[in-house]
């Protein structure tokens, strides 16, 4: 029997639960896939703290790579016709941290031959968020952009995407992690007290945009003093914020963003196909001790992606 991990009620990982289940078999536009590697993301434990007594039991997980075991009437993949045996990943999914899940077809892409299964499945939620984050500040060619949090997931996927676009990129990080930003061809700037004047002389002719992916005070107020069109300044991370001083916040559970993001997935797998776009990869866990890897995104600095694997 299949095993999946749900949350039985709001809250936190306190309410997690390894479970047994039945997997549904494929009905008309869906597959079934064996999962290799699950995905594990800030927002897989957030989102299931939310809702009403009513949405519990709810399945954890948004993005998976594996294979596919069954095919439903009708299927043709977001990347082509599918057959049983075809290594494939998926975004976004209900129910990722699995052993085995049936899903859309329309949410499953060939994996590319490049990727490992945990850096396919964590291709598509960080790599979504940052094509989103640099289309909303209408980043282009020739411009140098802001990025707080360079270093992390999201952070990095962008630096990867704005160098393909054109777009000259300063990074905040630690100390200890400017090295990724200058990896992904970013310019890497420290945070801390003296961060604004230290943007400032990083670029002498000002920062076009600003993409906040940390949500502090700091990379707000920064964002803010340096860009003057508020338009241009995004934020995953400081809604509140965003919502009270008028800039953008984006978020994958809105409408707009939900439609713009499935609307890249495809072009991001095609530059992972072709090597433009890597995934960065700290630890993988057993599949059973998820929770282990929730502790690592919540209270540390993993350093790359994170999966779970059956």
């Amino acid at each position: 029997m299949a095993q999946h991990w749900i949350a039985t009620a709001p809250g936190g990982p306190e309410v997690f639960r390894f479970e047994e289940h039945d997997v549904q078999p494929p009905g008309p536009e869906e597959v079934t896939i064996a999962v290799r590697a699950a995905g594990v993301n800030p927002a897989d434990h957030k989102h299931a703290a939310r809702g009403t007594s009513a949405d519990f039991p709810k399945p954890i997980g948004y993005e998976v790579a594996g294979v596919l075991t069954a095919v439903g009437p009708g299927v043709r993949l977001a990347t082509g016709a599918g057959a049983v045996g075809d290594e494939v990943l998926a975004f976004r999914v209900a129910g990722g941290w699995a052993t085995e899940v049936t899903v859309p077809a329309a949410d499953v892409f060939a994996k590319p031959a490049s990727l490992s299964f945990p850096e396919a499945a964590n291709l598509l939620l960080a790599g979504c968020t940052a094509a989103e984050m640099l289309h909303v500040t209408r980043a282009a060619a020739g411009e140098t952009v802001l990025v707080h949090g360079a270093s992390g997931a999201v952070g990095v996927s962008v630096l990867q995407q704005a160098a393909l676009a054109g777009v000259r990129v300063v990074g905040t990080a630690s100390e200890r992690n400017a090295d990724v930003v200058r990896r992904f061809g970013g310019l890497p700037v420290a945070y801390g007290a003296g961060l604004e004047q230290r943007v400032r002389t990083a670029a002498p002719d000002g920062v076009a945009a600003a993409l906040d992916c940390v949500g502090t005070d700091e990379a707000v107020d920064v964002s803010l003093a340096l860009v003057g069109d508020r338009d241009r300044v995004v934020t995953i991370a400081a809604s509140g914020r965003a919502e009270a001083e008028g800039f953008r916040a984006v978020a994958g559970t809105k409408p707009d963003s939900k439609a713009y993001r499935d609307a890249v997935r495809a072009d991001l797998v095609r530059l992972a196909a072709e090597g433009r776009l890597v995934v960065p990869m700290a630890r993988t866990f057993p599949l059973a001790d998820a929770l282990e890897a929730v502790d690592l995104l919540r209270t540390g600095h993993p350093g790359g992606k994170v999966a779970l694997v059956p």
